[in-house]
């Protein structure tokens, strides 16, 4: 026997749960479609060649990154750019020191300081100190000082001191910030931001809304998934045992 719900209607022969099932067809669709149109619009994917940036993303890697002004970028954020003097293609690194900035390495910890405060870099490649190398740099007004997390293994601001603008890209040349890994599958997760660069003056940026964004979608698709399968449950139900 059908139960009281599945028997009720709405005046056009439509059950209430054939109703509800279709609205909720309906609204997972539109948060499943407007979560990727909202992605698509502040949103990039790119793709890591080199591993300069690992462990945080690996060789090959695919990044989401959110398309942000160059003013909004703070220290410890992994940002997308491209810089003539660097290269002809779109580069990624992280962001250690901003205008004013005086960034040097290393203390006798083997560790990165910024206006004189130590860096705790738990993202860093190995065990080693924070570069292999010692430098000191002044970052100008409007600039933004970029490090590799594998330190070794990255042309970064350390090979571009003897510049005129010592080492630094200006903000205009920011394109985007990296806000999540999207590939390979293992490394799936949102780019926390380094607690360490935010006792400093500006402190550190706050994540773009790739969060709501994914919630969105997942929670489309279980409403469509769950109002589709339920004419066919309905009728499993009602159907006449033998």
């Amino acid at each position: 026997m059908s139960s009281s719900t599945e028997r009720r209607t709405d005046g056009r022969g439509r059950t209430t749960g054939s109703v509800l099932s279709g609205l909720a067809v309906a609204l997972g669709c539109a948060l499943f479609l407007g979560g990727f149109v909202w992605a698509a619009l502040i949103y990039r994917p790119y793709t890591v060649p080199t591993d300069s940036m690992s462990p945080t993303i690996a060789p090959g890697a695919r990044v989401i990154a959110e398309k942000v002004d160059g003013s909004e970028i703070r220290r410890g954020d992994v940002v997308v750019f491209k810089d003539s003097v660097w290269g002809a293609l779109p580069m990624v690194k992280r962001v250690v020191g901003v205008g004013g900035d005086k960034v040097s390495c290393c203390t006798k910890r083997g560790l990165l300081t910024v206006n004189g405060t130590p860096i705790e870099e738990p993202y860093l490649q190995g065990n080693g100190p924070a570069s292999p190398i010692g430098f000191k740099a002044k970052v100008p007004a409007g600039q933004l000082f970029l490090l590799g997390d594998h330190r070794s293994d990255s042309l970064d601001s350390r090979v571009h001191l003897t510049d005129g603008d010592h080492g630094s890209v200006s903000r205009r040349a920011v394109q985007a910030r990296v806000d999540a890994r999207a590939w390979p599958l293992g490394s799936v997760g949102v780019m926390q931001r380094p607690a360490a660069f935010s006792v400093l003056p500006g402190g550190t940026s706050r994540p773009g809304p790739i969060q709501p964004i994914t919630l969105a979608v997942v929670a489309g698709a279980v409403l469509i998934l769950g109002g589709a399968a339920y004419g066919p449950l309905a009728r499993r139900r009602t159907r006449p045992r033998d």
